[in-house]
């Protein structure tokens, strides 16, 4: 009888252990059968809060995949600046309070993506300028940040931002911008700062932004979206 009962517990065990390992390849997979695309969270170094936000995202796809009629994939994976897996991705989000620093290595890999047709939104949740100026230096040394246009089609997708940005969270006083990288006419990383455009895709109870606030950042995030997967463009 004892060893009938070990026998039936090592099945079990088995059985257990067969049911993680297929978790886990779903959820490192992340791409469920019938999404057509998946988004991402860049993961850096340099001791800044990458994961800080951790609602926004999954909340702004979850708002495109109703407003737009997207099929995104509801699973938002972290993605590290140094994976090939940057590729997989159309859309990146990147965000924090402090430090980011590339190596040589996450430079080309970072440039490569981008040049290849990449788009990476960078939301400054205040304290990161300083930092991303100086290393965007080092992935587009030839490029700089410039105002984008009110009339850039970035923003009048879905949705029509006829001033810009929306102002989210005031950090110094100063009005939103929205700055852009470009590669031959192409934008491919918009950035906002003196915004908070990401803190304002948070579930409620994070900030209690008002309703209307939170609409008018998750409307901008769309138009991001919808831009990088090919919408309208200049």
């Amino acid at each position: 009888m004892k060893q009938m009962f070990l026998r039936f517990f090592a099945l079990i065990l088995t059985c257990l252990n067969a049911l993680t390992c297929i978790d886990s390849k779903v959820v490192a997979q992340g791409v469920s059968g019938d999404a057509t695309y998946q988004v991402a969270v860049l993961q850096y170094r340099g001791g800044g809060d990458w994961y800080s936000n951790p609602t926004s995202l999954p909340n702004l796809v979850k708002f495109c995949n109703s407003e737009l009629n997207t099929n995104i994939e509801e699973i938002v994976p972290y993605v590290e600046v140094s994976s090939s897996d940057l590729s997989l991705y159309p859309f990146i989000h990147m965000t924090g309070h402090g430090n980011v620093v590339f190596s040589p290595s996450e430079v080309r890999n970072l440039r490569e993506y981008l040049a290849a047709g990449g788009f990476l939104h960078i939301s400054d949740n205040y304290g990161m300028d300083s930092f991303i100026r100086t290393e965007f230096l080092k992935v587009f040394p030839q490029l700089d940040w410039v105002d984008i246009p009110f009339n850039h089609s970035v923003y009048h997708q879905a949705f029509d931002f006829n001033q810009g940005l929306p102002k989210i969270h005031e950090h110094d006083n100063l009005p939103p911008r929205g700055l852009g990288l470009f590669i031959e006419g192409r934008l491919v990383c918009f950035y906002d700062t003196e915004c908070d455009l990401g803190d304002g895709w948070e579930d409620y109870q994070v900030h209690r932004d008002p309703e209307s606030v939170r609409t008018l950042a998750l409307q901008m995030g769309a138009n991001l979206i919808q831009y990088a997967l090919g919408g309208d463009r200049d």
